[in-house]
C-alpha cells in the first residue's frame, strides 16, 4: 500500500534514539523530549489565503526531530508510521 500525504502533512518512521555510546534510549527515560523520524513521504504544501501552495521544506529521506505529542500513529500491514504537520518539525538533523 502506498500513501500519499496531503497538504502540509508529512508521513515519517520513528527512529530509536541512542546514546554516544551506541545504547539504545528506552521510551520511558525522557517522555517530554522530542523524537527523531526518517521522512517516507511529504504533502504538496500548505495552500495560504492567496491559493498559492507553499512549498515543502522537509523532503523524502530527511532526519527530522518533532514534538513528541504531535503526530498521529497508524499501522498499515505491520508497519508503525506516524503523520504530522510540518510546522510539529524542530529541526532536520545534518
Amino acid at each position: 500500500m502506498k500513501l500519499e500525504p496531503l497538504g502540509d502533512k508529512i508521513i515519517i518512521e520513528a527512529v530509536k534514539e541512542t546514546s554516544t555510546s551506541g545504547f539504545v534510549m528506552p521510551d520511558s527515560m525522557d517522555k517530554e523530549k522530542p523524537q527523531q523520524g526518517k521522512v517516507l513521504a511529504v504533502g504538496p504544501g500548505k495552500t495560504g489565503d492567496d491559493g498559492r501552495v507553499q512549498p515543502m521544506h522537509v523532503k523524502v529521506g530527511d532526519l527530522v526531530v518533532f514534538r513528541k505529542y504531535s503526530p498521529d500513529e497508524f499501522k498499515i500491514d505491520g508497519v508503525d508510521y506516524l503523520i504530522l504537520s510540518e510546522s510539529d518539525v524542530i529541526a532536520l538533523v545534518k
